[in-house]
């Protein structure tokens, strides 16, 4: 018959169980703690938003460059050596989309393959010096597109550092709810195991312990729910942050104290947002004056140096044997030619076209300056919000530990009279209902606390509020 055999651990077996539990507690200890600053810092180096418009601002400073470099005069330096013949004929001609050629010579009777060899020397300078102000709005224009881009990438800074923020007091708070709810299963496991002695000592009613069993099992969903909870608030600080989703060991710093100082104040006029809603209204306003420059007419300076080479010679009117197909005869410079001259260029049906960009883009301008007025709206209600959950994060802050130790001594008290059978399980369990409200009050009135000091700090705009009490 197969006989049960016990195991007996042996002195190396205890050996290799402590030695396996000295390096879990040293792997545990040995995990680095995620400060609210690495986040952030990890956060404005990784997430995608932020980078991109970083690169944008670059963009915008180029081009910055680009129009200061506009204005510079147009230089084409230009050479080319062919071959070909030199017929022609007495007619008009127009050389459409730039096909004309230039292999026109004197008019002859007949046809004739003659060829040599010629070639073209050229240096243009073309500037457009004087337009009433049109490159120097351009280049503004342009210094408000960056300034814009600048502002866009500061305030998504700052909005993005209040989100990880956020996030990091959230799974804080909710890694201490787990906890909580961890100690009540503990809690209502020990105190099943005592039901059911009672019980199974005829002390009590058989229907305590399947109550007991009960409360048990909707502690283990309460915790099942808070680490469901803890997941998802780990996943979405893991998503703002830029890494792949992972546990955190967070400073408990924001469960230690309370910040120092809850009153200070900022002038709403240097918040990154308003700030960002200003450059767009401002760069708007630039457009318009550059709009209203392309109504203008311009000035300009040309001037011309260039020189030719050919393998025909000057008696080729009246000797058609005066050419030869010698390359070096043909491309070497033969002839020069100079121009200088300064003209103006004037569209006079430009202005009416511009007057309605310009129109377009002055209302344009009104709704930037809506949005604007809207955005310092909500956040002058935001801040006074703010200062009213500061207040009430406070109060609850101290009141929460009156309500633990009550509930605590109730729960104490409860149990004491269960155990010598002086009250029934429903009044521990009613006293169990009132401490785990109380703890999970507790937890969540820390975070409050920090909570609404962000938001104060979202308000105000200055993230220092916030950071420098870390």
């Amino acid at each position: 018959m197969p006989q049960n055999i016990a195991f007996m651990p042996g002195k190396r077996h205890i050996t290799i169980l402590l030695f396996l539990t000295i390096a879990n507690i040293h792997a545990l200890c040995a995990q680095q703690v995620l400060t609210l600053r690495d986040a952030i810092q990890t956060a404005i180096s990784n997430y995608g938003t932020i980078k991109a418009k970083s690169s944008y601002a670059d963009a915008s400073k180029a081009g910055v460059v680009q129009a200061r470099r506009d204005y510079l005069p147009n230089l084409n330096l230009a050479a080319q050596q062919d071959y070909g013949t030199i017929n022609g004929q007495n007619g008009p001609l127009y050389g459409f989309g730039g096909l004309g050629v230039a292999s026109s010579g004197l008019p002859l009777p007949d046809q004739n393959w003659n060829a040599a060899f010629g070639a073209l020397y050229l240096t243009n300078i073309n500037w457009d010096f004087f337009a009433f102000g049109r490159a120097k709005e351009r280049i503004k224009t342009a210094e408000a597109v960056a300034a814009r881009d600048s502002k866009d990438w500061q305030q998504e800074i700052f909005q993005h550092e209040v989100k990880v923020a956020a996030a990091y007091l959230n799974l804080l708070a909710a890694q201490k709810l787990t906890l909580s709810y961890r100690k009540n299963l503990n809690r209502a496991d020990t105190f099943r195991r005592i039901v059911v002695t009672r019980v199974l000592n005829g002390l009590n009613p058989g229907v305590d312990s399947s109550q007991a069993s009960a409360e048990v099992s909707g502690a283990r969903v309460a915790l099942t729910r808070a680490l469901d909870f803890e997941q998802t608030a780990a996943n979405q600080l893991a998503q703002l942050m830029g890494v792949p989703a992972q546990p955190f060991a967070l400073d408990t710093v924001f469960v230690s104290r309370l910040p120092a100082i809850l009153n200070d104040t900022a002038a709403l006029d240097d918040h990154p947002v308003l700030q960002w809603y200003r450059s767009r209204i401002a760069l708007s306003d630039e457009q318009v004056k550059y709009y209203r420059t392309q109504a203008y007419p311009v000035f300009s300076l040309v001037g011309v140096l260039q020189t030719r080479g050919s393998g025909f010679e000057a008696t080729y009117a009246q000797d058609q044997t005066a050419f030869t197909h010698d390359y070096w005869e043909g491309v070497k410079p033969a002839r020069t030619n100079y121009l200088a001259g300064i003209g103006i260029t004037w569209n006079f049906t430009q202005p009416w076209r511009i007057a309605q960009q310009v129109r377009s883009q002055k209302a344009v301008s009104k709704g930037l300056q809506a949005e604007y007025d809207l955005a310092d709206q909500q956040l002058r209600a935001q801040l006074q919000l703010s200062e009213t959950r500061i207040k009430n994060a406070l109060d609850n802050y101290h009141e929460v530990p009156v309500q633990v130790k009550a509930a605590s001594d109730a729960y104490l008290q409860k149990s004491v009279l269960y155990k010598n059978g002086l009250t029934n399980l429903v009044d521990v369990t009613q006293a169990l209902y009132a401490l785990v409200r109380a703890e999970t009050d507790r937890d969540i009135a820390y975070s409050n606390v920090w909570q609404a000091l962000l938001l104060k700090a979202s308000a105000t705009g200055v993230f220092s509020l916030f950071e420098r009490e870390l």
